[in-house]
This record gives structure tokens, sequence and C-alpha cells, in this order.
């Protein structure tokens, strides 16, 4: 299933502590999240729109088939790298895509992560409680 001799086109997302390994293969639009079928991957049907966004964007729903693996991080991390590895998979299979993706800011890698724990505090800014006596 993995090695495929239909042409494919190949991009890396990622989010937070997750990494996606996305691949897109011209079909009819199915899923397949590490081996397993998009409904059974993610319960969630927002994430599930999360997933599809690149799609929506580019009105191309139906003429690729997905083939992601993910590690890790959590299914919402997980599910955002895997839309910033499918936009840029897009634009490896079709470079004008890239404007209408680069717009709807799929293109570009959410910087967003842990904030590390400070020593004399009980988390990132987490203070410990405060009391007179």
């Amino acid at each position: 299933m993995y090695t495929s001799a239909k042409p494919y086109f190949y991009g890396t997302g990622r989010r937070k502590k997750s990494i996606a390994r996305v691949r897109i293969v011209p079909g009819n639009g199915k899923i397949t999240i590490n081996k397993r079928d998009v409904d059974d991957y993610f319960g969630l049907e927002t994430l599930k729109l999360i997933v599809n966004q690149p799609f929506a964007v580019t009105n191309t729903e139906g003429k690729y088939d997905i083939i992601a693996l993910v590690n890790g991080g959590g299914i919402s991390g997980q599910a955002g790298a895997i839309r910033h590895g499918l936009a840029r998979a897009l634009v490896a299979s079709d470079a004008e895509l890239k404007p209408a993706l680069k717009a709807a800011g799929l293109l570009t890698r959410d910087p967003r992560m842990k904030e590390r724990k400070k020593y004399g505090l009980k988390a990132a800014r987490r203070a410990p409680q405060f009391s007179k006596r």
C-alpha cells in the first residue's frame, strides 16, 4: 500500500511535538493515517475538518488520496501537522495553489511550543500558593 507505482507528492508537516510525513496520490479522496482510516484515527469531527482544510481552500476535494505517517504529540497537534504537510504536498503537486494556501496561512509552521518550567515555580508560570503565615 505504501509502495505504489503511481506518481506521488510528498510534504512534511510539524506542529508542537508532532511530525507528519504526508504523501498524496491521485485518487478519490481516501485518507489513511498510520495505516488506519481517518474516521478510525480521529474521533472528533473538528480534527477531520482541520485535516481537510487545504483541500477546501484549493477546491481539490476528492482528487487525491492521502497517506500520512504521524508521530509525537497529541491528536490536536497531529491533525495540525498533517494539515501543514498536506498543504506542502499540494504545493509540490501544483505550484499555482501556493498563493491560496499561503493566504489561508496553511504553509506557515505554527511556532507555538510548550514553555519550559522555571525554577522556583511549580510549572512554567504557576507560582507556589501564597500564604501570609
